[in-house]
């Protein structure tokens, strides 16, 4: 297979090369921190920035939404948005 792109140095504005399912937590941080995270299907989400950058809520996550955070965690307490991807 041809990659037109394997030359280029990745970024956190690059598009991502794999994504990985999350499962929200309270008390497990995400595996690695991830670039940004594409929400299937939408509603709340609740997370803390990576390094300690406090806890948000973004609300009315549409369906098929990629929101650009680097994100240490993904709360469950606060999350009705499901089907996460974390985007690396």
């Amino acid at each position: 297979m041809s990659d037109g792109f394997s030359g280029v140095v990745d970024s956190v504005g690059a598009p991502a090369r794999r994504a990985a399912a999350v499962t929200p937590s309270d008390d497990t941080p995400l595996a690695e921190v991830p670039k940004a995270l594409f929400v299937g299907t939408g509603g709340a989400i609740a997370m803390r920035g990576v390094g300690g950058g406090g806890d948000a809520v973004w609300k009315n996550v549409g369906d098929g939404t990629v929101l650009p955070f680097r994100a240490e965690y993904v709360l469950a307490t606060g999350t009705t948005a499901a089907d996460i991807l974390a985007l690396y």
